[in-house]
């Protein structure tokens, strides 16, 4: 028997996907719950969500328990990617998230200004990348609670001082992730490690390009610089390349947006599914709800790899762009 959802309850189910706290979800779930029909169509629904509401509860209660326990270190992830902003002290890591995100992170122009981690949301087109100013990267002394953010990171993003010999500064840091068993993509690990490496994403940027006479010491920089990781002059003081900045984050984070519709209705363009790139249709109707993977039968795809309409099974590989409508 089908469901035969009314409007109000995706307009609950989307609160619930896009809220980011356990009460948020309960209360989203809750309103889901009180719309839904009851009938026999929706038993397993209504048995799934009570689940969820359970679930988000006792995380709730544990969050709260555990609160004084928590460190500033501790921030909850947010947007399409998280990205850790690092570098030796008054490198400018601080003003470039203040510059581009919500954040007021104290700025002064001498170091070691931050003492702890700030997040802020930088916009892309339509979603949202998560910047995190942290405290400056120096051989004295790190923080674990430090090291452990770094270890849990998606993307690393290295700012360096392009008028303090960045060469040493990213020979010094990268040391630094060394020790602590994280390595940039691009960087084989060494062999016979103790415990296994952690890869991370990682990108490079060299801050106080300021004038075009910057311009060359960066390129002499660049040869001289032996590793190969995505690296762009930037000037948080002009603005030069902030925007090239944030498309970097996309394309590293290494993710597609796609969007849904139902049938007969227009795609909300403003609300994409972030997926990782090579998503199968099967791993989007997870994504969404529980029982769109047992139910569903085919979906058809508007978009650059399928001429319009197109049916496809549950292992299509979304593209970026992808409008899919799915049928149950």
């Amino acid at each position: 028997m089908p469901a035969n959802l009314p409007p109000q309850y995706f307009e609950a189910e989307k609160r619930y996907r896009e809220a980011k706290t356990p009460d948020r979800k309960v209360e989203a779930l809750e309103e889901m719950l009180m719309i839904m029909p009851k009938h026999k169509g929706t038993d397993r629904l209504r048995a799934d969500l009570r689940r969820k509401i359970s679930k988000f509860k006792n995380q709730a209660q544990q969050k709260k328990g555990s609160s004084r326990r928590e460190t500033a270190y501790d921030i909850e992830r947010e947007g399409a990617a998280q990205v850790i902003i690092i570098g030796p002290p008054n490198s400018g890591k601080s003003s470039l998230v203040s510059t581009l995100t919500n954040a007021e992170p104290e700025v002064a122009p001498f170091p070691h200004t931050t003492w702890k981690p700030t997040p802020g949301m930088v916009p892309f087109e339509n979603i949202q990348f998560q910047l995190v100013d942290t405290p400056p990267l120096t051989r004295d002394y790190l923080e674990p609670a430090m090291a452990d953010l770094i270890r849990r990171s998606e993307i690393l993003a290295l700012i360096l001082d392009l008028h303090n010999d960045p060469l040493a500064q990213a020979e010094e840091v990268l040391a630094q992730l060394q020790s602590l068993r994280v390595f940039p993509e691009e960087f084989p690990p060494p062999p016979h490690l103790d415990k296994p490496p952690l890869v991370k994403k990682t990108m490079a940027l060299v801050n106080k390009v300021d004038r075009e006479s910057d311009q060359e010491d960066y390129e002499i920089f660049r040869e001289l610089w032996e590793y190969e990781l995505p690296c762009l002059p930037v000037s948080v003081k002009t603005g030069r390349n902030m925007k090239r900045f944030v498309e970097m984050i996309y394309r590293i984070a290494g993710i597609i947006r796609v969007f849904t519709k139902a049938p007969g209705k227009k795609p909300d363009y403003g609300q994409p599914f972030v997926m990782p790139k090579d998503s199968t249709l099967e791993e989007l109707a997870a994504k969404i709800h529980k029982d769109f993977v047992e139910n569903l039968k085919f979906a058809r795809i508007w978009g650059r790899a399928v001429y319009d309409g197109q049916m496809v099974q549950r292992d299509y590989v979304l593209q970026e762009g992808d409008v899919v409508e799915m049928h149950v």
